[in-house]
């Protein structure tokens, strides 16, 4: 099948050149103008055109003696003149001001396939993100075919992503280019950003840039805060649901003088009732209390831009059988209740310098601090463990240009990261007067990782674009390791983008802060042959893992009915050389960790279509395969199988509709899910289809909106194994692949001051 997909993609991609203008798009700001993603650009009397890609670039068929419209929602549009000798133009737009009389409103794309660079991206814009609740990160993808969430267990609200058909811990995940949500915050980092704080949401499959470092194996996902510079006056976001789940967001801005800006951001959301519609004993969800908090600061001249901030959260997480408290941590065995408990408080800091240097054309450099110290408390029935991570990740970028050529760019530079664990785990063991307490592990582990990179990218006839680049790292644990990354994208005319990717990427597990979800049963851990039972000590370090990851894509435009129609097509193959497995299926009462012995890959592969089906109604449908696999080193002799609970498809339509003047917006989107082995044996579970609906009201300064979640009300049966026996050995609340609390409805108040 994968034969047939790359001779559709060259087949495709074969069409005839044509002479183009080419230009970029900025907003005009106090501080200076920056590119604008996602206007559109047109001819006058031409159906069709282009938008601008995340950094405002565009490129359109030329046309002799044309005129070029360029606009944007909430900016003037512009009309210009193009004359035979313009090859490239640079257009500043303005924010538009209010006016009495009616409007008419163009939408432009509020998902951006990032044409221009060579690395395969996708940009989710804010106006993409307001189609849902969105309370938060991990609720972002909800109109995304590339990348799934769903929760790890039945008990503690865990999210993971998987991309690729590959587990989140797989996806490097990073605020603004800089590594973040690692190791101790892998499992509940996606409830740590707050939806309303993201101006957008960069994803990349694959194995990215080298200059983000060398973790990246199924895709990078980077989220962008909203900046002081260009951010809203006032802003506040109110959202309440029928679940008594409450949540505030609130920032604002303040320009101090033309160089300096400043921003707070303010989150917290609130939810105490207890639910349990499976009639199990056990909430299907925890309770939750949450208080995000952010400052950050900017400085621009025109040479130098600076950002620095800090953050801080504070969470507490309260579930299992209803009626538990806290005070009955310690009451355990038959008998009692079961609870489970993750109290997270959480400090970041962060710095950006970037330097233009005007005695050298086109070179620049930057620097980008990040420091965390992530300290969590948790215990799930009797299983303790407590956790504390510090991190700090340096990143130094030289880019400059080759001779007087602005099509043959580099970058060079040097990292580091430090990561220092200092874990607890306490366990039990039964003995004939019930569960007595093991003595605790307090496995810790530093790790220090130097390395230098150097990356090439390249231009060539106007059409073929590549990037190659090279890393050195030395582990302090692992040695020495070299990873090689590439990608190629071609562009015959201005509506067909050919790329193609492929590289390696490492990742040093941190087995137990990772997988902390898997405590949430009855069994008990084993590391490489090591139970991890009144056994005081160093956690033994398993082997670094690594797989090299290929992709293809491509995108074709055509005009069908004077409208644009965009088609996506990609597929991606990874292969693990080494992988740490975390087996929780092939010895009963179990959860083994150990180096892979045999074969372990993921093929996923997907055709996304989106179209304006009549004027402001927008359709994207979209359909994904996968096929992972993974080898279990089984008492019988090694088994390999399907990865469990994985939906092998996916299918997503979303649906959007907007009313003249943009007075109401009206937002719908299915999920179709396919089945999937469980684990332990050949057992499926089965396929199910997830609805969403909204509707928004736009006023002069706010809006109102209101949906539902999972409107045909579905929920996976019996998400907990044994809930009549918590503290047998057969209980498990991880075996986790569909819904565990069925329909939502919810309201929202949106107010934001804009500057003038």
């Amino acid at each position: 099948m994968k034969y047939i997909f790359f001779v559709l993609c060259w087949w495709l991609a074969g069409t005839l050149s044509a002479q183009q203008l080419k230009g970029r798009v900025l907003e005009a700001g106090k501080d200076g103008n920056v590119g604008l993603p996602g206007a559109n650009v047109y001819w006058l009397g031409i159906p069709g055109g282009v938008a601008t890609d995340v950094d405002g670039n565009f490129a359109i068929e030329k046309r002799p003696n044309g005129r070029l419209i360029i606009s944007f929602v909430g900016y003037a549009s512009d009309t210009l003149e193009i004359g035979e000798k313009d090859h490239y133009i640079e257009v500043v737009l303005k924010a538009g001001h209010q006016l009495d009389e009616a409007k008419v409103f163009k939408r432009g794309q509020t998902t951006i396939m990032n044409t221009k660079s060579p690395v395969i991206e996708q940009v989710i814009t804010g106006e993409e993100l307001c189609k849902a609740a969105c309370c938060n990160l991990g609720e972002s993808f909800t109109t995304n075919a590339s990348v799934d969430v769903s929760y790890a267990d039945a008990v503690t609200g865990a999210k993971q992503i998987q991309l690729l058909g590959l587990n989140g811990k797989y996806v490097q995940m990073m605020t603004e280019n800089m590594p973040n949500f690692r190791g101790v915050s892998v499992l509940y980092g996606l409830n740590y950003v707050p939806g309303p704080w993201m101006s957008a949401i960069s994803v990349s499959k694959g194995v990215g840039s080298v200059t983000n470092g060398y973790e990246a194996i199924a895709g990078q996902i980077s989220v962008d805060y909203k900046k002081p510079q260009g951010s809203e006056k006032f802003y506040v976001n109110l959202y309440g649901s029928d679940e008594e789940m409450f949540e505030f967001n609130m920032n604002g801005s303040i320009h101090l003088n033309d160089k300096w800006s400043t921003a707070l951001l303010v989150h917290g959301d609130w939810m105490e009732k207890e639910h349990s519609m499976h009639h199990n004993g056990f909430l299907d969800m925890p309770k939750k209390a949450q208080y995000n908090l952010m400052n950050r600061w900017a400085y621009k001249t025109d040479t130098w831009f600076v950002q620095f901030g800090g953050k801080f959260l504070d969470e507490n997480r309260l579930g299992g059988q209803k009626g538990f408290r806290e005070e009955m941590r310690h009451q355990i065995g038959e008998g009692n209740l079961y609870g489970i408990s993750i109290n997270t408080r959480r400090y970041e800091g962060f710095l950006k310098v970037g330097y233009l240097m005007p005695q050298y054309e086109n070179t620049s450099m930057a620097l980008l601090v990040n420091y965390t110290d992530h300290d969590q408390e948790s215990y799930y029935g009797g299983y303790e463990y407590d956790a504390r991570q510090r991190s700090l990740f340096m990143n130094y970028i030289y880019q400059s240009i080759f001779g007087n050529n602005p099509n043959q760019k580099f970058s060079a530079g040097a990292s580091f990261n430090y990561d220092n664990y200092d874990e607890i785990f306490g366990d039990y063991k039964r003995t004939e007067n019930g569960l007595v307490k093991n003595t605790p592990v307090n496995p810790q582990r530093e790790e220090r990782v130097g390395g230098v990179f150097f990356q090439y990218t390249g231009t060539f006839w106007t059409k073929l674009t590549l990037m190659a680049g090279l890393r050195y790292d030395y582990h302090n644990l692992a040695g020495g390791f070299v990873t090689p990354r590439f990608h190629i994208a071609y562009m015959p005319d201005e509506m067909t983008t050919l790329k193609f990717s492929g590289g390696k990427g490492r990742r040093y597990a941190a087995v137990l802060a990772e997988n902390a979800y898997l405590l949430a049963s009855g069994r008990s851990v084993n590391v490489d042959g090591q139970l991890l039972s009144g056994r005081p000590g160093a956690l033994k370090n398993l082997d670094m893992e690594e797989a090299w990851n290929f992709g293809v894509l491509l995108n074709r435009k055509f005009l069908l009915f004077d409208r644009l129609l965009n088609i996506n097509l990609d597929y991606y193959r990874t292969d693990f050389s080494h992988q740490v497995v975390a087996d929780n299926e092939t010895r009963p009462g179990m959860i083994n960790f150990y180096n892979l012995d045999g074969d372990s890959y993921s093929n996923c592969y997907q055709v996304e279509i989106r179209y304006e089906l009549i004027p402001r109604f927008d359709i994207m449908g979209a359909y994904r395969y996968n096929d992972a696999r993974i080898t279990y080193s089984a008492p019988e002799g090694l088994r390999r199988v399907r990865t469990p609970l994985q939906s092998r498809y996916k299918g997503l339509i979303n649906l959007s509709y907007y009313t003249n003047m943009k007075k109401w917006q009206f937002d719908f989107t299915t999920q179709f899910n396919g089945p999937g082995r469980l684990p332990g044996g050949n057992q499926q579970f089965e396929s199910f289809q997830l609805m969403n609906a909204q509707v928004t009201k736009f006023f002069r300064k706010w809006s109102i909106y209101a949906g539902c979640e999972n409107i045909g009300d579905f929920t996976q049966k019996h998400p907990i194994i044994a809930a009549d026996a918590p503290w047998s050995v057969d209980f498990d609340a991880s075996r986790i692949w569909g819904p565990i609390h069925g329909r939502k409805f919810y309201v929202g108040l949106r107010l934001g001051f804009d500057r003038d």
